[in-house]
């Protein structure tokens, strides 16, 4: 299988390379690069480094070094198609399953360049030229005005036009004029040059557009080129074709300047504009329609008529992580034009959902913190302000693997949204991306501007200064979803608190696996609903007051009926790992003599517990088919499990379901995670004297390693509740 270079480039660019070789080494920061102990050749002293800018590696003891796929390949010893799926699945970029996707295409012989016509008597332009630029001729309009606004220009509306175009929308172009005629007088003379095809210096075209030897822009040589075309190439010439029509269109040129972008910012993103007319890419590249056609710029009707999709637009270059142009977006000089904003489609060089405008000139500049805003010109005010690591997706949600790779580069990372209810939601759907790599160690953080500003009208209006001051205050991930839920929930009713805790439940649940946060957080949300006193300590009172003669397996046993969903997550598994008894470090003569089983974390059946392991298994069947209700899920349950264990609960539940209720508990999160504790605690003590008695001092070792480990993260836990408690009676 052959897969095209420009695939494994943004393979290896988009891959979290520092999550791959952290599965097998520690890394740690050192700098604006990584460093651990080389995985290849087992040192004790770091010299394998990881530059998450490049997305390389280097051993300077071993000299080892490589990418994303080399790595794959030679650490996990996976074979090149294998390390290319699985970057695949990692980056959601897709490998063409076909060997013809690629950057070539095959050029053409041109044509002999049309001039534009001379001036002619106004009533023949006003017959030639479409009232608006934006509009298409109707019959071009006809079989694309119901296509996406975003990869479609905007249509002429027929409801409210001049009678001199009232027509059928079937009719074909017999009822224009020839198509020459448009193509003879593609600009408005007032805004494009009448000597364009013929300037000299003064406003000339750059040479590669005039020279005859130069190929794309080329109208004397008849000839093909000896070579395909070329998509990045073609794209490189395209850019340099719009940023050339800024120099030479004042209204456009105003337009940048009118919004306070400077010059010499023109030229860092390479802004540009698309002139007025249909086919003026045509009649620029006329060698290259086939890869104009492939980079959706030009596109055709039912017709069979050809169009340019930008047009009367300002343009920003799109780039990849090198620094090639990939892609444009164009901005209507008028408000009034709708869309407003128009992408180039994807293509074989172009995926919407891996970009982020801005990236390539913010590493150039070396950011070293990442905010994440809406638009271009949110990008380029900030840039232009000194405030480097603006970028902006491309008109789709920023996805995970995007979010991680900014997390790698910086371990906080502020989300800057309009405040309007629009930019309020995109905020949500980023945060809802965002939290499975959300480990404890990263920092999700919310800016929302005073006075409905954006970026760039805030820096206008206050500074750059006063920007960077908002940045440095942006709302944590905590506050902020407090903060949007309560606006959306009653919380002077049980039952929009409840509402809430179900959501904030849900989305901790998506949180990594032993994240710390998640615990940190949900209890953060019930003391603030709660009132003085933590759910925690409301729970336990409500068991103690309930039945205190109860063994701690029958209490947990009854939590869980109260709230199942606490075991979508093992709480043994959770506990295991925040403790960090899943990654003990053991001397070497140990770890080698040490059985895979020893070291596995403890599972229910561990505990020698018949109810405990009854209820546990039963509602791990039985998760998917719960009722939502509380009480309706707990007799659903206690249907299914033994008759022995049926007994016990059924003689208790309704009181405990009562006393709960009553002191309105909405989780038991802390409260279960406690008793587990306890019941690990327990069981570890009893194997340390089983191992005394019967000697075996590898795994006396380990056992009590794993012990001390759980001790102190529980002490620890401890600590935390008491100050907390403080806090919340001061």
């Amino acid at each position: 299988m052959s897969i095209p270079n420009h695939i494994l480039e943004q393979l290896n660019s988009q891959a979290d390379l520092i999550s791959i070789i952290g599965r097998h080494t520690t890394l740690k920061r050192a700098g604006s690069e990584f460093k651990g102990c080389c995985p290849f050749h087992g040192e004790k002293s770091p010299s394998f480094y990881v530059n998450p800018q490049k997305n390389i590696y280097h051993c300077f003891g071993c000299s080892v070094g490589g990418n994303a796929i080399s790595f794959l390949r030679d650490y996990e010893n996976l074979t090149f198609i294998e390390a290319v799926n699985e970057l695949s699945k990692q980056t959601g970029i897709e490998v063409p399953k076909e060997e013809q996707q690629n950057v070539s295409y095959q050029r053409t012989k041109k044509q002999a360049a049309i001039k534009p016509a001379s001036r002619a008597p106004a009533a023949e332009t006003a017959k030639f030229q479409p009232a608006v630029d934006n509009q298409l001729p109707a019959s071009i309009a006809t079989d694309s005005q119901q296509k996406n606004y975003t990869d479609q220009p905007t249509y002429y509306d027929h409801n409210n036009h001049d009678s001199s175009y009232d027509h059928n929308y079937e009719n074909s172009y017999d009822s224009y004029p020839p198509l020459d005629a448009y193509d003879s007088a593609p600009y408005p003379m007032d805004s494009y040059p009448a000597d364009y095809q013929d300037a000299t210096n003064n406003g000339a075209p750059p040479a590669w557009l005039t020279d005859t030897n130069a190929g794309a822009g080329s109208h004397s040589d008849n000839s093909v080129s000896d070579k395909d075309g070329n998509l990045y190439d073609l794209l490189e010439q395209i850019q340099q074709f719009y940023q050339h029509n800024l120099t030479i269109h004042p209204h456009a040129k105003h337009y940048f300047l009118s919004r306070g972008i400077t010059e010499d910012i023109f030229e860092t993103f390479g802004l540009g504009y698309a002139p007025f007319g249909w086919q003026h890419l045509e009649h620029q590249f006329p060698q290259d329609i086939e890869g104009l056609k492939a980079l959706g710029l030009v596109r055709q009707s039912e017709s069979g008529r050809d169009y340019d999709l930008l047009r009367d637009r300002v343009i920003f270059p799109i780039r990849d992580n090198q620094g090639r142009t990939i892609g444009f977006g164009g901005r209507a000089l008028d408000d009034d034009v709708k869309p407003k904003y128009i992408n180039s489609s994807d293509s074989p060089v172009f995926h919407k959902q891996h970009v982020l405008y801005g990236y390539y000139e913010s590493r150039q500049q070396r950011a070293d913190s990442w905010l994440v805003v809406e638009g271009y010109m949110d990008v380029i005010a900030l840039y232009q302000s000194g405030i480097y690591g603006a970028i902006a997706s491309m008109g789709t949600a920023i996805n995970e693997s995007q979010i991680s790779r900014l997390l790698t580069l910086n371990p906080t990372l502020t989300l800057s949204f309009d405040g309007d209810s629009a930019g309020q939601k995109a905020a949500w759907r980023t945060l809802e991306v965002a939290l499975p790599v959300l480990a404890d160690d990263k920092e999700l953080r919310f800016l929302t501007l005073p006075n409905n500003h954006d970026p760039d009208t805030f820096i206008k209006s206050q500074g750059g200064d006063a920007m960077r001051e908002q940045i440095k205050n942006a709302m944590p991930l905590s506050q902020y979803i407090f903060a949007y839920l309560s606006e959306r929930y009653d919380l002077t009713l049980v039952e929009g608190k409840a509402k809430l805790m179900s959501q904030v439940r849900s989305l901790t649940m998506a949180l990594p696996k032993g994240s710390s946060f998640r615990y940190l957080l949900n209890n953060d949300i019930y003391q603030k609903l709660g009132g003085k006193r933590s759910q925690n300590k409301e729970a336990r009172d409500a068991l103690l007051d309930f039945d205190g003669d109860m063994t701690i397996s029958q209490q947990l046993q009854l939590c869980f009926l109260f709230q199942p969903r606490a075991l979508l997550e093992d709480p043994i598994e959770s506990i295991w790992q925040q403790a960090g008894i899943n990654r003990i470090n053991l001397p070497a003569h140990i770890k080698e003599k040490a059985s895979p089983d020893i070291l596995r974390a403890l599972a229910w059946e561990d505990l020698q517990d018949d109810a405990l392991l009854d209820i546990v298994s039963t509602i791990k069947r039985c998760l998917n088919y719960l009722p939502q209700d509380a009480n309706a899920a707990a007799h659903f349950i206690l249907s299914n499990v033994k008759p022995i264990t049926q007994e016990m609960l059924s003689r208790n539940w309704g009181g405990f379901y009562k006393t709960l209720t009553t002191r309105n508990i909405l989780s038991l999160d802390e409260l279960i995670e406690n008793l587990v504790s306890q019941l690990l605690e327990r069981n570890m003590k009893k194997k340390i004297q089983e191992l005394i008695k019967n000697p075996d001092h590898i795994k006396l070792a380990i056992v009590r390693k794993q012990t001390q480990l759980l001790n102190d993260w529980l002490r620890a836990q401890q600590a935390e509740q008491s100050a907390q408690m403080v806090t919340v009676q001061s």
